[in-house]
């Protein structure tokens, strides 16, 4: 490969020193001179409109309002209805089949009859291809167009679910319960099947698999059959989902819903913080305690004093690899749980939340926007009525280890969050945070009583500038 420049008058041409600076290969240039075919697609996908009587968009200018307004330009729509009319073969067809025969003709808003293609039997002069008609999605909040599309359907004028429908067949063949149910939760909260509940009771077995099976395992009774009360509980769980995915009851989406109060989804995210065995962790802080030395034990004791207080507070545990930093945190959330309280920990990443008892990843916890380069004020996408936002409301303890890898807009963040959901003005709604990393591989060492200009200066060559700068401020 070559790499060269060209020169010319119009330097900002993308196009032409694309097509001037473009290496052609011998296969490539031979394929060209023979005027074989370089790229088709294949097949043709027509768009076909779904809109109410009368609802179709319109577009007119001053000149021709008044005509569009009168007589407005047909639509894919109206000209089958037309064509129905109009044409026997037509009337033969489904909405979606009408690309198959006929062509579209954009310019007199008609369908037409294909001239060429594979003849139909005791049709004459009809042919067919294959081309796909894809009608637009008809979002459920559009409720009228939509109740019209489901009417439709009842009553056998579209095409059904089928593309959906062999997908969860195949996700039976190959998959687990959770994972079908995940396909399940995405297939309804972002593709808009026109019969969800069908997809539901033609699956719902396979959905609630585990379910079963669990409950077979509690009860020691291997002879239990599946129950109204499990297909229940498999609705909950598929609700959890779409709420996490698109913040969507599964009423909002053509489900039936589950039967639970609204803040179920709370005691679920609530239980999961809440299903330590307290026994364990008291042993467990029994046992390890005696093992701290003397630094640990200083951090130790001064941490839970802050959280036997209440008062809140930002704390940083600056800590190098193999000073048993991950030790000393995990003392800290193991007291805290030991006493029925929440402490949440968090980290930046993957593999440093897997060292922690109940560890997630800040992204996936609190929701944070990715593109916060982008964002001036940036927040975390928790509303005060969501599972997450009422457990930060009674957190005790945030622990995020490995802060030094986060955009520090990600603290400022659950800054802005927290004084949201707490009603708090003070740093953090008032909720005690545990930033614990390794600063010295991040920060420059200066000698104290450094004048302020020097400093600045030495904190700027920093290559974690973003993070000094909310740690100063703080």
């Amino acid at each position: 490969m070559a790499v060269f420049g060209i020169a010319s008058e119009n330097a900002n041409d993308e196009i032409n020193n694309f097509q001037m600076g473009r290496y052609v290969s011998t296969n490539e240039a031979l394929w060209r001179l023979l005027s074989f075919q370089i790229h088709e697609r294949y097949p043709t996908v027509v768009h076909l409109a779904v809109h109410l009587e009368n609802g179709q968009r319109v577009y007119f200018t001053g000149a021709n309002a008044a005509q569009r307004a009168e007589r407005p330009p047909s639509t894919t729509l109206t000209s089958f209805f037309a064509m129905c009319e109009a044409d026997p073969f037509a009337a033969t067809l489904m909405y979606v089949e009408m690309p198959k025969y006929y062509t579209w003709n954009q310019s007199t808003k008609k369908f037409q009859r294909r001239k060429q293609g594979t003849p139909v039997p005791d049709w004459p002069q009809v042919f067919s291809t294959d081309a796909l008609g894809r009608m637009y999605t008809v979002h459920p909040r559009n409720d009228e167009c939509f109740i019209c599309d489901c009417s439709c359907q009842l009553l056998g004028l579209l095409e059904n679910d089928s593309h959906w429908d062999l997908t969860l067949a195949d996700s039976v063949v190959s998959s687990n319960a959770y994972q079908i149910r995940t396909l399940f939760a995405i297939i309804i909260t972002t593709c808009f099947p026109s019969q969800p509940i069908q997809l539901w009771n033609k699956y719902k077995d396979a959905i609630c698999e585990d379910i079963l099976h669990r409950l077979r395992i509690q009860t020691n009774n291997p002879d239990i059959q599946i129950t109204d009360e499990i297909y229940n509980e498999g609705l909950i769980l598929i609700e959890d989902q779409c709420l996490t995915i698109a913040n969507k009851l599964l009423i909002e989406v053509g489900m039936i819903a589950p039967n639970r109060s609204m803040h179920d989804s709370f005691n679920q995210e609530l239980n999961r913080e809440l299903q330590y065995n307290v026994d364990t962790l008291q042993e467990f802080v029994r046992n390890n305690v005696p093992l701290l030395n003397e630094q640990q034990k200083q951090v130790y004791e001064t941490l839970m004093q802050a959280v036997d207080n209440n008062t809140g507070g930002l704390f940083f545990l600056d800590a190098p690899g193999g000073t048993g930093k991950t030790f000393v945190i995990s003392l800290i959330l193991a007291t805290i749980r030991s006493r029925c309280d929440i402490a949440l920990a968090l980290a930046s990443s993957g593999i440093a939340a897997t060292l922690l008892d109940g560890g997630r990843t800040a992204h996936s916890a609190l929701k944070l926007p990715l593109n916060l380069n982008t964002i001036d004020t940036p927040t975390c996408n928790i509303s005060r009525s969501s599972a997450m936002g009422k457990l930060l409301m009674q957190c005790k303890l945030i622990v995020w280890d490995e802060c030094t890898m986060a955009h520090k807009k990600s603290l400022e963040a659950l800054n802005f969050t927290l004084k949201d959901l707490r009603r708090n003005n003070n740093i953090f709604g008032g909720l005690m945070i545990l930033l614990a990393g390794d600063f010295r591989q991040t920060l420059p060492v200066v000698p104290r009583g450094t004048p302020a200009d020097e400093l600045n200066a030495c904190l700027k060559a920093s290559p974690l500038w973003n993070n000094v700068k909310i740690i100063a401020n703080h």
